[in-house]
């Protein structure tokens, strides 16, 4: 769903400072937001700010601090923002804090003439003003035992020691002794020691470690330990007293983490204070599991950074150096040592250790030498992950489908003057806020001093934001400043299956808008294609197709005042918007007719809680809320407005466990229910479809004794990304599901009558139920032509040229027939009249007869391994069309010899099949057969063909007539069969010899 595209930014790394040196930076940190970052060199700090990417603030050590302390080594940021902690070399802590100056600007804009300060407008979130920082050394404090690693929270650094093997915990520097007690009196933030050992860290694999890493994710609420044998740990820390938002077990819970919390890691009582500590508590349970030979577990195995020293120290492949969490997709990301990125599922309650899942890159000439992971990280919305290696990078799908990737230019390149560094290997990296740029650090730059930092850009489907029906029907992109619409269903049928046919239709985003309300969090596109939507930090706004033109509020208080949480939808020319307000939460309607205006607003459904998820069905508008419940509106128009009935609600409370991991909402209703039934009661007999995180799920009703509705869910499948249902029909993909699970479209027919296998052990989890049809695509799908058979995506290219110094970034359209799988489906079952009913719908399209065609290749290629039970169903099937002769020829001519026999015993004799193409005038089929037949030795002489050259005379088809005689003259090398053809009276029609 994402593709690298344009040019990457290069960005200039060197301060506008006087005597500031040029410095390789060594790393890269952003804030716990993502509005700021900062770069560290051996001697100095800048802060960044994102938009527009401009330094606000830089620090330098003095050379006596770095003689005394050590040079930089590392950075981290707090996870409030307004402290930051660099480590040394020398296991010092220098921490700084940073102040917030919205009322000064680090920058002044030079004086210009009125002309020319209108030339310069803001770009995408760039409209709002430079904020002034100041950073200010806070203090030193000197770690024994040799720092490894450090993890600055609100309130307090953790960090871990190599000897002894510790994880201590110091609390920030404060002004005011109250800030260290709580409401209670006691001390909260004291200094803490944990020695790893046996006793109070028995989930350890290993207790003879060190902790090596210590990481904080954001907006999961856990952190990660890597150790110094390579294995990887989810920890959390409890407290009585105090507990931060990362250290409480219902975050735990939501993710469905189990810890294993016996015994675990106590607190020590620090001897110089009169006060009693809390009782601390770490729990953690392993991620990343490691086979460790016999022969190494008898002895203390060596550091990792001691390797170097000692020749005998072990080196395990599969040693973890990185870890990325995504809580979206209960998944974790690990990265190791030889370079391998390996996915495993969030450990569960209720089930087995997940097993792990290694990616693959794509072939590529340097892939092997890609070297170790050293950076990773999620997208913001879960559904890719950027991973750096010290000699590339790429970036996955969260089900493992490899988007993009670079390891040194494919093409020759002029070395002197090759810029875009980040394509030999990135150190750090992160996504920016909208998740459509990827900041990297290349780990070097030869040709340019300050040329390590860049900003690729990246474009990605809509449905990532909003995976509504209609973001899925279309192949719907984001970019930074506009949206891209796929337009081939307007066009002629061979244009959509054309990968040179520019079918993307670009509108650009207002500038007015985007400057101050970047970055676009929610875009969706009407049903048929001509209404699109966005809405950014504050506010929407939308756009016609048929005009060309945008609608913006004319009031921009009125445009401040909400924001868009939870979706945009359109429903006939009236948009339907989730929005809160002052703590408070609507449904808005808007028609596109009118303007922007909070006294045009058609209707407002007050809520009562945030919505999660809004989709539309026909005109039942389901809205999924945060507290679990599903809503059912009826969208009822009147004589002068248009307006909402709730029909009714239920909840879904010991179902979905955690809403905010709900990101598809859609339902299927039975047919008599459909036709007859009262729409009020839609909700009490409908199957409702969701996506939990990557499970597909369907929740199927069934009423109690007391007539209450129960709902028993259905797992279908694991790990899928994008989904889509097709409710209305074409013969039998009529409420079908369509999911892509990173290798295939998983296709399941009739998701009404699906029944999943009762497992043998009632405490068994249930499996994924098998799916009708599995469809390989070697492209990422962005939507499914349905009236045309084709599922449209597309692959990132990469392009380098010798006479430029960069890479080019795009992506390119890609299709695939879908019709053939279907088809072979019912086939395989002998349900040869569903598929001529289904066939019947596409007939009338261009390819048709090779789509047909594909399908009895695929048959027949297969048919020694299957044996012979599809072929005679297939062949039963194409009698129904008239291009079954075309087929069969077209098919033959592609397929091996040997295999002929096997066709044709079915199909008939090719000699038949030849008279009967002559005697309906199909000449040019007749014309396909002749090589059939003179391969298989059954021509008559030259009699077939001479009958054949005759009518093609007589029809005047001329092309025809010289493919004959040419083959004519190949089959006979003496030239006697071409003599004798031109020698026929029919072949004397004035000029035709010339």
């Amino acid at each position: 769903m994402y593709f690298p595209t344009s040019v990457a930014r290069q960005l200039s790394t060197v301060p506008a400072l006087p005597n500031v040196s040029t410095e390789p930076i060594l790393c890269l940190t952003p804030s716990a937001r993502k509005s700021l970052f900062c770069t560290l060199t051996k001697d100095g700090i800048a802060v960044w700010r994102v938009r527009p990417f401009a330094i606000l603030a830089y620090l330098a050590r003095t050379h006596t601090s770095l003689l005394e302390h050590g040079e930089n080594r590392a950075v981290s940021w707090s996870t409030d923002g307004t402290r930051i902690v660099i480590q040394t070399e020398a296991s010092y802590l220098v921490l700084i804090s940073v102040q917030y100056r919205p009322e000064e600007s680090p920058y002044s804009t030079p004086p210009l003439g009125s002309g020319s300060q209108r030339s310069f407008l803001p770009g995408p979130g760039e409209a709002l003003p430079f904020q002034s920082i100041v950073l200010n050394f806070e203090g030193v404090i000197r770690v024994d035992g040799t720092l490894l690693s450090v993890s600055p929270r609100k309130h307090y650094i953790i960090f871990s020691t190599k000897n002894p093997p510790s994880v201590q915990r110091i609390p920030w520097p404060v002004t005011q002794e109250s800030e260290l007690y709580g409401n209670g009196g006691g001390k909260e933030y004291g200094y803490e020691n944990w020695v790893l050992n046996e006793n109070d860290f028995p989930w350890l694999v290993d207790p003879d470690v060190v902790v090596s890493d210590i990481s904080w994710f954001r907006g999961t609420n856990v952190e990660s330990w890597i150790t110094s044998d390579g294995r990887a740990y989810f920890v959390q820390l409890t407290e009585n007293a105090y507990s931060e938002t990362n250290a409480s077990h219902t975050d735990m819970d939501e993710l469905g983490v189990s810890l294993n919390d016996h015994h675990p890691g106590h607190g020590k009582e620090d001897s110089d204070s009169t006060q009693i500590h809390p009782t601390s508590l770490w729990q953690g349970t392993c991620i990343h599991n490691i086979e460790v030979p016999k022969w190494v577990q008898k002895r203390r195995r060596v550091d990792p950074e001691d390797e170097g020293a000692n020749g005998s120290g072990y080196e395990q492949p599969r040693r973890a150096v990185k870890v990325a969490v995504n809580a979206k997709f209960s998944l974790v990301a690990v990265g190791t040592r030889c370079g391998c990125v390996e996915y495993t599922d969030l450990p569960s309650h209720h089930t087995a250790t997940p097993k792990p899942h290694s990616l693959e890159i794509p072939h590529s000439y340097r892939s092997n030498e890609r070297g170790s992971v050293c950076a990773m990280e999620w997208s913001s919305d879960g559904y890719v992950l950027a991973v750096g290696w010290e000699h590339g990078w790429a970036v996955w799908s969260v089900a493992g489908r490899c988007l993009a990737w670079g390891f040194g230019p494919e093409d020759q390149v002029d070395a002197d003057r090759f810029q875009d560094a980040f394509m030999n290997g990135i150190q750090e990296l992160f996504w920016v806020s909208g998740n459509l740029e990827l900041v990297v650090l290349a780990r070097s730059s030869p040709n340019r001093p300050d040329g390590q930092l860049f900003t690729i850009p990246f474009a990605k489907s809509a449905a990532t934001g909003q995976h509504a029906p209609d973001n899925s029907q279309y192949a719907f992109l984001q970019m930074d400043d506009r949206v891209l619409v796929y337009r081939g269903t307007d066009q002629p049928d061979m244009s959509v299956i054309n990968p040179e046919s520019d079918v993307w239709q670009h509108v650009k985003i207002p500038q007015p808008y985007l400057a101050t309300n970047w970055p676009v969090r929610y875009a969706t596109i009407s049903p048929d294609g001509r209404l699109i939507a966005i809405a950014g930090r504050r506010g929407l706004c939308h756009y016609s197709s048929t005009s060309g033109r945008w609608k913006l509020f004319t009031d921009e208080l009125q445009e401040q005042a909400f924001v868009v949480k939870g979706g945009l939808l359109w429903f006939h020319h009236v948009l339907i918007a989730a929005v809160e307000v002052s703590k408070s939460w609507q449904i808005r309607l808007y028609s596109r007719d009118l303007e922007l205006s909070n006294k045009n607003v058609l209707h407002r459904e007050l809520l009562s809680s945030p919505v999660a998820v809004l989709s539309l069905v026909d005109n039942s508008l389901l809205v999924y809320t945060l507290d679990n419940t599903l809503l059912h509106y009826l969208i009822v128009p009147t004589e002068d407005t248009i307006k909402l009935h709730l029909c009714g609600s239920i909840t879904f409370e010991g179902i979905i466990a955690n809403p905010n991991a709900v990101r598809v909402l859609s339902w299927m209703i039975p047919t008599a229910q459909k036709q007859l039934g009262d729409p009020a009661i839609d909700l009490s007999v409908a199957t409702v479809l969701m996506m939990v995180g990557g499970q597909l799920v369907l929740l199927k009703p069934r009423k109690s004794g007391d007539q209450e509705v129960q709902y028993d869910m259905q797992i279908l499948a694991n790990r899928i990304e994008f989904c889509w249902i097709h409710l209305r029909g074409i013969g039998s993909l009529e409420n079908s599901l369509w999911g892509f699970d990173g290798r295939g479209m998983r296709v399941w027919l009739n998701a009404l009558t699906i029944e999943a296998p009762a497992p043998e052990d009632s405490s068994e989890v249930r499996e994924d139920v098998q799916e009708s049809v599995n469809i390989p695509l070697d492209f990422y799908p962005l939507s499914v032509l349905m009236d045309k058979g084709i599922i449209i995506g597309a692959e990132h290219e990469t392009t380098t040229r010798s006479n430029l110094p960069f890479v080019t970034f795009r992506h390119a359209t890609s299709s695939h027939l879908f019709l053939h799988h279907i088809l072979r489906f019912h086939l395989a079952a002998g349900q040869v009249r569903e598929a001529v009913s289904l066939a019947a719908h596409y007939q009338h399209l261009v390819f048709f007869a090779h789509a047909l065609e594909i399908l009895l290749h695929t048959v027949v290629e297969s048919e020694e391994r299957a044996g012979d039970a599809e072929l005679p169903a297939v062949i039963e099937f194409l009698d129904h069309f008239d291009a079954a002769l075309d087929v069969v020829v077209g098919c033959a001519r592609k397929t091996e010899m040997s295999r002929w026999r096997t066709l044709f015993d079915i199909v008939g004799n090719p000699k038949e099949l030849f008279e009967t193409c002559l005697a309906s005038g199909r000449l040019r089929t007749a014309g396909s057969y002749l090589i059939v037949l003179q391969s298989l030795e059954q021509l008559d002489g030259h009699d077939d063909a001479l009958r054949l050259l005759r009518s093609a005379v007589a029809a005047t088809d001329w092309q025809l007539c010289r493919e004959l005689l040419r083959f004519l003259s190949s089959i006979d090398g003496g030239g006697a069969a071409l003599k004798e053809a031109l020698a026929q009276p029919f072949m004397q029609v004035p000029g035709l010899v010339a």
